[in-house]
């Protein structure tokens, strides 16, 4: 057995074939930023929307570089894929602002008829950036763990006629306000599609598609496109300041016969989700049999913050 296979079995759960394994020391392995839909006459503009999605920023490979250590490196290299947000926020219970989440995704396809299983595992670390210290009424005013409002992972897929968004988002802070807990998409009972587009006709989008950015949020931490994990709450390892970073597991699995989520993990715990149906909706043109996987990241105030992906491995069965 090859070291890279050797890592490859150690470190992830793959099943029975594995789609992709990306290890970011060999290059970006087709991850890039989630574009907007260039399409409209006659400048290539963008559809009508209320989500401003041109300032996402780019994603790049970093050797993590901070202040004061100098480069970090990878779990196991020098570079990480890294997901970055603009200095830009909105209030929870708006629509997110201009440039205050980014997304990587990579376009895959069904290949192997009958496969029933999909699955996604990564090893990840995030952390803001020190751009000053905060007040001097806080505890810890250079740190700055509640600046990252959200993260997580998932797929957008599309196999016999339907279309349906699957994933798994840590919320950790709304509006300062610590939550630290997990979430899984499913959009609500009674939203309509104009809610969906924060109250515009005719966007685009449909109920349920990328609940990334659309879905109405509500003070408490509740999100149209997400719900709480059943005793979903966990505390992650954010270390002593922004610059320590600890790399943490985290997995996805998803029945695409049953249409139901299977499980996920973090870490070492495991949330059993069998019975838990997707949301599904008639599929959209040209894209049948699309198999694509996302990461994102999103902060909560005017700071930038970061998510790292070491390496990631997408597999079905």
């Amino acid at each position: 057995m090859s070291v890279d296979e050797l890592m490859l079995r150690s470190r992830f759960q793959p099943l029975e074939r594995v789609l992709c394994y990306d290890v970011f020391d060999n290059g970006f392995n087709g991850w890039m930023t989630l574009l907007p839909n260039f399409t409209e006459y006659p400048d290539f503009d963008v559809p009508p929307t209320l989500v401003n999605k041109d300032q996402w920023p780019p994603v790049m490979l970093s050797s993590a570089t901070f202040r004061y250590p100098g480069t970090h490196g990878s779990m196991s290299g020098t570079y990480s894929l890294k997901l970055s947000t603009r200095p830009n926020s909105s209030p929870y219970c708006e629509k997110p602002a201009e440039g205050s989440m980014g997304h990587a995704i990579k376009r895959l396809s069904f290949s192997r008829p009958h496969s029933r299983y999909v699955q996604i595992e990564a090893w990840f670390t995030y952390t803001a950036e020190q751009d000053k210290v905060d007040g001097g009424d806080r505890p810890q005013p250079g740190l700055h763990e509640d600046s990252i409002r959200a993260f997580g992972m998932g797929f957008d897929l599309q196999e016999r006629g339907e279309r349906y968004f699957v994933g798994m988002r840590y919320l950790n802070a709304v509006d300062g306000k610590p939550m630290r807990k997990w979430q899984y998409v499913h959009s609500a009972e009674g939203v309509t599609d104009k809610d969906w587009a924060f109250g515009l006709d005719g966007d685009w989008c449909k109920k349920g598609i990328d609940p990334w950015w659309f879905g109405r949020r509500h003070p408490n931490g509740d999100h149209d496109g997400f719900k709480d994990v059943p005793d979903g709450r966990q505390a992650l390892i954010y270390n002593e300041t922004d610059c320590k970073l600890n790399w943490q597991y985290m997995r996805l699995k998803i029945d695409t016969q049953d249409r139901e989520y299977v499980e996920i993990q973090c870490q070492d715990r495991i949330w059993d989700l069998r019975g838990t149906p997707v949301d599904a909706v008639n599929g959209y043109n040209r894209i049948e049999n699309l198999i694509n996987p996302v990461f994102w990241v999103e902060t909560d105030v005017n700071r930038r913050v970061f998510l790292y992906i070491d390496s990631v491995l997408v597999s079905q069965a």
